[in-house]
């Protein structure tokens, strides 16, 4: 870790941090926080960074796809008299998640699951590169903005696309060697609560690719159907809780393999700066 105590973080002139876990228990609320501070925290959306760099032309043709669907609309856009572009921000990833879609029947808004695989595909890649870039980040940061201070807002699926248990695993030696990277643990209360959450506005995400292989076939299986009669919404609640479940023992192991954990009843109390400080230090060794 780059500060091997809390003196060491306590001391430091430039503080960098990685928050990650699962989505809805805190991380883009602590940055946003940190990026209002007076003393200067850029703030580095993965999530972002994924669409607009990386997958950004992918979501706009998507969206020009469906409007060629449209006889008026796609007059205008063959004349090039209207722009069409995503809005995507640090609070609003659907146009992200969106175009990731849902594996199902395509009357029910399905994809086909080729195709799904795709774009899942496509954000692996689109989330590997934009880690990596977090270095780049953090030297953009200080040279142009003159920020001492940097929070890297991981997406939920950080863990799906690095290997917490092997110590060679490029992404997280580059990730470790410049930023202390921190566990937002939940609790099964939390992870009762997300599902719930999930169950009544169900969204697409991102899933590793071998379990999501796995969770398809089980599910047809289980209920003997063809891949166009699966329902995307009941597919994707039927896998959450599960994928919730894969996911904490890959979270628990980056913290054990490479940073520290806080829990998210302590970063719900966190109201500035100076809080959160005081709980990295208390998660670092003495």
């Amino acid at each position: 870790m780059i500060y091997a105590n809390r003196a060491d973080w306590l001391a430091a002139s430039r503080k960098r941090l990685l928050f990650f876990g699962m989505s809805g228990l805190g991380k883009t609320h602590v940055s946003s926080m940190l990026r209002a501070a007076p003393s200067g925290w850029f703030h580095y959306s993965v999530d972002y960074r994924i669409g607009t760099r990386y997958m950004g032309e992918y979501i706009a043709d998507n969206f020009k796809r469906e409007a060629m669907k449209n006889p008026f609309l796609a007059a205008l856009l063959l004349s090039d008299s209207v722009y069409i572009a995503s809005n995507i921000t640090f609070d609003n990833l659907a146009p992200l998640s969106t175009y990731l879609g849902k594996p199902g029947a395509e009357p029910k808004g399905g994809l086909p699951f080729d195709e799904y695989m795709r774009r899942q595909n496509q954000h692996r890649a689109a989330e590997q590169a934009s880690l990596m870039d977090t270095t780049h980040f953090i030297e953009r940061s200080r040279d142009i903005y003159g920020l001492p201070h940097f929070v890297c807002d991981s997406g939920g699926s950080i863990c799906e696309v690095v290997e917490p248990d092997d110590p060679r695993d490029p992404i997280l030696r580059e990730l470790s060697s410049h930023l202390l990277m921190v566990w937002i643990e939940g609790s099964d209360a939390h992870t009762g609560e997300l599902v719930r959450r999930f169950d009544r506005a169900p969204k697409p995400m991102y899933y590793q690719p071998q379990f999501l292989e796995k969770k398809w076939l089980q599910y047809r299986v289980e209920r003997g159907l063809k891949e166009d009669e699966v329902n995307p919404d009941d597919f994707i609640r039927w896998t959450y809780a599960q994928a919730l479940d894969h996911r904490q023992p890959r979270y628990a192991a980056m913290a054990r393999n490479w940073g520290i954990k806080v829990t998210a009843s302590d970063i719900a109390l966190v109201r500035d700066e100076k809080d959160l400080t005081s709980l990295i230090a208390a998660a670092l060794p003495g």
